[in-house]
């Protein structure tokens, strides 16, 4: 006999550090912010409403925000609105939850059927709240400390213990973990100790409806770029585990190689400085100027969806040299436009590109190897184009409505399963 599956009304997300309403490229805000906002207008849709909960950066907001019908931001006063670094917030945690809980309080008991959190600053929110809510939570990671240690950049600093034992705590407690891709559900199990049958392999997806083929010529002329220029792009926040100065790197390596290509050559950064990166907001235009290519060099603030996919669309390759990502959306709406990416093989990137159909992954981050693809993207147009047609259909497998279907179905699967760990054992 069959057990009829609990329907998901109302979740309870926290995403503490970063705002979903931020513009991604900016401060901490980038790919999850994207992937929270996504999913929570793509539940609304499937009948679930979303409540997020994020921490108050600024006097002027209100209390909520409707994103959507169905979905709604609440912010929650926790630690001075501007200015406070993302290595302060621990010491805010206590404030946030508080802040949580007082809002659910207003309601009568029942309000939220799961709660899913974000990173592990909200996981350990997430932990309390399912201890006083009585509720299932659902955890994703998004990035993992032991994993970026183990990658890190030369000029990057290590994660601190404390990210370590928190992250393992909510490991233990989630009755889901949430993977981007199979990678990171073994790195859950053999670096973590996951229980294997609490992670859930979920893929984020991409707007089809925003990402989509459309004219280069067209998106060139809307962003004052040269007609036959050879435009090389990263999007994404400006810091070393990024990997930014790989690409201009490479691309110094290739005028060395060919002179004349410097009068046609762009190299477009977009994004703006995060993380370590905060501490040297010039970098890229200091790393331009030292390898002498400032003239090929573009730098561009964080651009909203509609302009980031003109961007893509301009671009003959979008590079991500990372050293780690979970995921790797800008690869993903890269190829959606119809832009091949040139890929670090590490992580969620071996998933988000299919190598040698939609794009190229390449090992390492030594310059020589990535001047040698990327050479290949300006003096091979017939190859690009081959993968220009590859990037769209594998994109095209990858849209936000099955990640929210499915994580429905994870959801579901929690509340059915809810599981009990004593607070004293994790202590």
């Amino acid at each position: 006999m069959s057990v009829r599956r609990r329907r998901v009304g109302r979740v309870a997300t926290i995403s503490m550090h970063t705002s979903p309403l931020d513009q991604p490229g900016t401060g901490d805000a980038g790919g999850m912010n994207v992937y929270i906002v996504e999913v929570a207008k793509r539940l609304a849709e499937l009948g679930v409403e979303v409540e997020i909960f994020t921490r108050q950066t600024s006097r002027d907001l209100p209390p909520i925000v409707e994103i959507v019908p169905g979905v709604s931001v609440r912010h929650i006063t926790a630690g001075p609105y501007e200015e406070l670094d993302k290595g302060d917030l621990p010491g805010q945690l206590c404030a946030f939850l508080s802040g949580v809980l007082r809002a659910e309080a207003m309601y009568e008991p029942g309000r939220y059927d799961v709660i899913h959190s974000h990173y592990w600053l909200s996981g350990q929110v997430g932990w309390l709240a399912k201890e006083r809510w009585g509720l299932p939570l659902v955890h994703t990671m998004h990035t993992m400390a032991k994993v970026k240690n183990l990658m890190l950049a030369d000029d990057d600093r290590p994660e601190p213990a404390a990210r370590v034992l928190g992250e393992q705590q909510v490991v233990d407690v989630a009755d889901r973990l949430v993977a981007n891709t199979p990678t990171e559900a073994r790195e859950l199990v053999q670096l973590y100790g996951a229980v294997p049958d609490r992670v859930e392999i979920v893929n984020p997806g991409v707007s089809l409806r925003v990402f989509r083929p459309a004219s280069k010529g067209a998106a060139r002329h809307r962003l004052d770029l040269p007609q036959d220029a050879h435009v090389l792009l990263f999007v994404g926040r400006v810091q070393p585990l990024k990997g930014p100065e790989v690409l201009l790197c490479a691309a110094a390596r290739m005028l060395v190689e060919d002179p004349s290509l410097r009068s046609r050559l762009v190299v477009a950064c977009v994004g703006g400085p995060s993380g370590n990166g905060l501490a040297r907001p010039s970098y890229l235009t200091d790393v331009a100027a030292s390898l002498g290519i400032s003239d090929v060099v573009r730098i561009v603030p964080p651009a909203p969806q509609d302009e980031l996919a003109d961007w893509y669309r301009a671009a003959d390759v979008t590079v991500v040299p990372s050293h780690n990502e979970s995921f790797g959306l800008v690869a993903l709406e890269s190829q959606a436009c119809g832009t091949p990416v040139a890929a670090t093989s590490v992580g969620g990137l071996r998933t988000a590109v299919r190598d040698g159909v939609s794009g190229v992954l390449v090992q390492g981050h030594d310059p020589h190897d990535w001047a040698r693809v990327l050479g290949r993207f300006v003096y091979e147009p017939a190859w690009r184009d081959e993968l220009s047609i590859g990037a769209v259909q594998h994109a095209a497998a990858f849209g936000w409505s099955a990640t929210a279907a499915r994580l429905e179905r994870v959801y579901a699967g929690a509340m059915a399963n809810l599981h009990r760990v004593p607070m004293a054992a994790l202590l």
